[in-house]
C-alpha cells in the first residue's frame, strides 16, 4: 500500500499504484517484437531471466507463479534469507500491499450488485462528516470516485506526517503501533484536495481506507470479514489473510529487507517483516501467496465474483497520465505484444509484488520481491513482458 515520497521513489508509483506502497509509477517494459497471447513462445523462460534480471538489479530475492492452460510453473532467484541463503519457495507468504485493493473494490462491487448501494453514492451518505471541511464535501465525493483514485482526496502517505512517523528512524519506532481507519484518514484530511471530485487523477491509499469504512457500515461487519466471507473463503484462498494488528507473517515467508523508504538512501538495509498493517488497513494489508493471488485474478476475470455489469464497471478505466490505465480498484497495463493484462501492484515495508492476468482469465502470473527499493523499472516490467509476451531482457 505505502508510497514513496521521494521523486526517486515516486517512479514506482504503478507499483503502488500500485503501489503506492503504495505509490509510483513503472515505466514501460522493454521495446521489442513478441508473439500475441495465445502464439507464445518459451514464456517460462522469459520469466526466468526477468527473475534473475531482478535479481542482478540489486534485490535480495524474488519468486514468481504463472498459471496457464498449460500448468502452472514456479520460478526463483536470489534468497529468502541472504544470510543462511535460504531459497524462495512457491509457499511463501508475503504482504501483497495495494494488491489489497482489488479485494476492496471487488467486495464494494458485490455489494452493489445486490443492491445495498449505489457506486454513485456520495461518500457523506455512508460516512456522514467524515470527509468534510479543509475544501472536502464528501456530499461530492462518490464511492465510484473512490475506487478509481479520482476523488481528489489527498494521499495520507504523500504527507510530511506520515513521512516522519513510518519510513526511515520513524518505521524503526513506529511499526509496533495499533492505528484505527479513522486517524489514518484524518492524515490525509489534514491536507487539501489534490483537485475537485472528478477533474483528475491522483493514486490516493486514504481513498481505500474509506472505501473500507463504506464496507464496514454497509455490513455492519469489519471490511476483512466481508471480504474473507465473500472471496477467500469461496475461492478456497486458504493462504490468504487480514491480519488486522499481528505484526508477523505465517511460515514459511521470506524475510523482507528495506530502506526504510529514506531520501537518498544509503548502503544500510533493514529487516522489516514485521510490523502491524494497520497502518495500511483496506488499502495494503492482505498477506498471501502468488498461487492464491492468480486464483483470485482469474476467478475475478472469468466473472466468477461478480456479474457480468458489476465486472465491466470494474474494468472501465480512466487514463493517469502514466503508463498503466485505472479502473475500480484494478489496473490495466498494455504490453509490447499487443496483450493487455487486469491487476494490481503492492509495495509496502519490504515487500514488492505484482499481480496480473488476460482478460479471458487463462494466463495469471503473480510474483513477489521481498525488498523494496528497486530503483529502475523495467526489470519489474520484464516480469509482465516475460510471462505474458515470451520477452524480457537478458
Amino acid at each position: 500500500m505505502r508510497k514513496h515520497t521521494t521523486k526517486k521513489r515516486g517512479r514506482l508509483v504503478a507499483l503502488a499504484a500500485a503501489v503506492a506502497v503504495v505509490g509510483g509509477t513503472v515505466a514501460a517494459g522493454p521495446a521489442g517484437a513478441a508473439a500475441p497471447a495465445g502464439e507464445r513462445g518459451d514464456n517460462r523462460a522469459a520469466t526466468q531471466r526477468a527473475l534473475d534480471g531482478l535479481v542482478a538489479a540489486g534485490m535480495p530475492g524474488v519468486a514468481a507463479e504463472t498459471r496457464t492452460p498449460k500448468g502452472t510453473w514456479f520460478g526463483t532467484s536470489g534468497y529468502a534469507d541472504t544470510g543462511s541463503e535460504r531459497k524462495r519457495t512457491a509457499a511463501d507468504h508475503f504482504r501483497a500491499g495495494s494488491i489489497t485493493k482489488t479485494f476492496v473494490a471487488t467486495t464494494l462491487l458485490q455489494l452493489e450488485a445486490e443492491g445495498r448501494l449505489s457506486l454513485d453514492d456520495s461518500v457523506e451518505r455512508w460516512l456522514p462528516g467524515v470527509v468534510q471541511g479543509n475544501g472536502y464535501d464528501g456530499n461530492k465525493i462518490t464511492i465510484r470516485q473512490l475506487l478509481n483514485h479520482t476523488s481528489g482526496v489527498h494521499d495520507m502517505v504523500s504527507t510530511e506526517e506520515w513521512d516522519k512517523a513510518m519510513n526511515g528512524p520513524g518505521f524503526l519506532q513506529h511499526r509496533y503501533d495499533v492505528k484505527t481507519p479513522q486517524e489514518i484518514v484524518a492524515i490525509g484530511l489534514r491536507h487539501k484536495p489534490d483537485f475537485a471530485p472528478g477533474q483528475g487523477w491522483t493514486y490516493s491509499n486514504t481513498g481505500f481506507v474509506l472505501a473500507g469504512m463504506v464496507i464496514e457500515k454497509v455490513t455492519g461487519k469489519p471490511y476483512a470479514s466481508e471480504i474473507e466471507r465473500r472471496i477467500v473463503k469461496p475461492l478456497g484462498l486458504k493462504e490468504t489473510t487480514f491480519p488486522g494488528t499481528d505484526p508477523k507473517l505465517p511460515s514459511p515467508h521470506p524475510v523482507g529487507y528495506s530502506k526504510l523508504y529514506v531520501q537518498n538512501p544509503g548502503p544500510e538495509i533493514h529487516d522489516a517483516t514485521e510490523y502491524r498493517p494497520s497502518w495500511s488497513g483496506a488499502t495494503g494489508e492482505v498477506v498471501s501467496t502468488g498461487g492464491d493471488l492468480n486464483r483470485f485474478y482469474s476467478a475475478l476475470l472469468q466473472g466468477r465474483l461478480l456479474p457480468r455489469k458489476q465486472l465491466d464497471e470494474m474494468l472501465t478505466t480512466v487514463d493517469t497520465g502514466q503508463q498503466f490505465r485505472y479502473g475500480l480498484g484494478i489496473m490495466s497495463r498494455a504490453l509490447t505484444c499487443g496483450t493487455t493484462v487486469w491487476g494490481h501492484d503492492g509495495v509496502v515495508w519490504g515487500s514488492l509484488s505484482g499481480a496480473a492476468v488476460t482478460r479471458d482469465g487463462k494466463n495469471a502470473l503473480a510474483f513477489n520481491i521481498n525488498g523494496d527499493w528497486l530503483e529502475q523499472s523495467p526489470p519489474f516490467e520484464n516480469m509482465f513482458e516475460g510471462a505474458f509476451c515470451g520477452t524480457a531482457a537478458k
